[in-house]
């Protein structure tokens, strides 16, 4: 979808390199440059993956040479990804107007967590740091619970890496359409403060600003059940319709304690009743109890019993699988695997000459 696209990413950590692989995975040309002899990444098994796709040139940027390099890169690309502490990439002399300076039409991509600017600008952090700032950590548990710890693709994913996409690809139309590239400031502290904008619009008549009463955090129709086996359930039948469902296959339908679905002050109660009900049977039976309905159940799997599930399966996915997404008709999802560092920096260098950019 992305043919013909190239995108100049420096190597960082996370968020980032996520976005990065992301459009490569939908067919831009992601040159990745990475430290030359640079400390081994502690992540580096991890991020193997966020690698996919890319292809790599190792450069020293304080070093003359390495830095002309990275230069002639900015100039032949369309877009940029960086994600390092506000000021890294303006002392290097390659932050957005240097760059910009090269290349008019360049799509300046920022990924950071608190944002180029503002009293923590300047700050270390990492995901659950700002999840709670932004507000959304407020949401991770029932009333009387610490606040749980979110998947990190909360954060660094969903509130940081695919807004970093999405403006990446606003700017990219819009130099399409103008020639006049742009800054994407990408913080996932204002991800997550937009993400709420869905929970709050859902929420009138409720308190979004106490725990357990706000409409999708404290139901006893939206939350997850230990099962007899020690696995989990995951409810959410917020539509009446589907709420009768679930009473009906729990067989509650009748129960009076579960007649009025929306008030806050009745979900404790409600929520120990299902508590004690789910308890009493292992996960599968629940899940097999609920395997054709619209209840809105599921169960909690591990990664290792998701990629077999035949639903997943089914959708191309398995063992250890990340599957580019989203998908697209007549459109084949092929990526290439990691590069090692640097593997790809002769070639870059004579495409390079090639053009007369260096």
């Amino acid at each position: 979808m992305l043919n013909g696209i190239r995108i100049i990413e420096f190597e960082a950590l996370g968020p980032g390199p996520f976005a990065a692989m992301h459009l490569a995975d939908l067919g831009a040309e992601v040159i990745l440059i990475q430290r030359k002899g640079g400390a081994a990444n502690p992540a580096k098994g991890a991020s193997r993956l966020l690698d996919r796709g890319k292809r790599s040139i190792a450069l020293d940027l304080k070093e003359a040479g390495d830095l002309g390099t990275a230069r002639a890169l900015i100039r032949s690309a369309d877009g940029l990804i960086e994600g390092l502490r506000p000021g890294v990439m303006e002392r290097l002399g390659l932050g957005p107007e240097a760059a910009q300076a090269l290349n008019p039409r360049l799509v300046y991509g920022r990924m950071t967590g608190w944002g180029q600017d503002g009293p923590r600008a300047t700050l270390a952090g990492h995901d659950l740091n700002y999840l709670g700032l932004s507000g959304a950590l407020f949401y991770a548990g029932l009333p009387g619970q610490v606040p749980g710890v979110p998947p990190t693709m909360l954060g660094d994913i969903g509130a940081g890496a695919l807004y970093l996409t999405v403006g990446m690809l606003a700017g990219l139309l819009q130099a399409r359409e103008t020639g006049q590239g742009t800054v994407v400031d990408a913080a996932i502290v204002d991800g997550a403060q937009h993400m709420m904008a869905l929970l709050r619009s859902m929420g009138a008549g409720f308190d979004t600003g106490a725990r357990g009463r706000s409409l999708l955090d404290g139901p006893h129709w939206s939350r997850c059940y230990a099962c007899a086996c020690g696995g989990y359930v995951a409810v959410q039948c917020l539509e009446p319709k589907f709420y009768r469902l679930f009473l009906d296959r729990m067989g509650l339908a009748e129960d009076p304690d579960f007649a009025d679905q929306f008030d806050p002050d009745r979900w404790p109660v409600q929520g120990a009743r299902l508590e004690r009900i789910f308890a009493t049977q292992p996960r599968d039976y629940w899940a097999a109890l609920f395997e054709d309905s619209d209840a809105c159940l599921a169960p909690v799997l591990t990664p290792d019993e998701a990629a077999r599930d035949p639903h997943m399966v089914a959708r191309g996915h398995g063992p250890g699988s990340a599957l580019p997404a989203p998908r697209f008709n007549g459109t084949a999802a092929v990526t290439q695997p990691a590069p090692e560092p640097g593997q790809d920096g002769a070639a870059i260098m004579d495409e390079l000459r090639e053009r007369g950019l260096l």
